[in-house]
């Protein structure tokens, strides 16, 4: 089942996002920052345990990014991780956004969605914040990917 986060998924969220971070392969998050973002987070709940979760984050007029996508290991490869990421789309476009985009070691996963290589000069510089506290900045290799909505 996927739903909208709770208080009570914030530990959990955390732990998800921590398998993914201990790899290099995601930006760790505080339960502080968690705390203050838990609206754009949706989740998938299995057995009321969180398995995986997905941020979408407004960054300006017409413009989103989906963030902190994370499935659990044991749960990868049933395409809960596609359903996240078409349910922050849909949340996008009911919003208005026009634009939504991500930072990503997996290009391959997110072109599948109609996401498309830009360069990153093409974001705006509020999208920057999570970079600068990342320890990987500024030789970060991720990938910047653009959908239009």
């Amino acid at each position: 089942m996927i739903r909208k986060a709770k208080f009570s998924d914030i530990r959990a969220i955390q732990a998800l996002i921590n398998i993914y971070a201990k790899k290099d392969l995601m930006l760790a998050r505080s339960l502080n920052e968690l705390y203050e973002h838990i609206r754009n987070f949706w989740v998938f709940v299995d057995k009321n345990k969180v398995r995986a979760c997905c941020a979408l984050d407004i960054c300006w007029e017409n413009l989103a990014e989906i963030k902190s996508l994370a499935v659990d290991p044991k749960f990868r490869l049933r395409g809960i991780g596609s359903s996240l990421v078409l349910k922050a789309i849909e949340e996008a476009a009911n919003l208005g956004v026009k634009k939504i985009f991500v930072l990503t070691y997996a290009p391959k996963f997110f072109k599948r969605f109609g996401f498309k290589k830009i360069s990153t000069k093409l974001l705006p510089h509020k999208v920057w914040n999570d970079c600068f506290n990342c320890p990987k900045f500024p030789d970060c290799k991720e990938v910047a990917l653009m959908k239009k909505i």
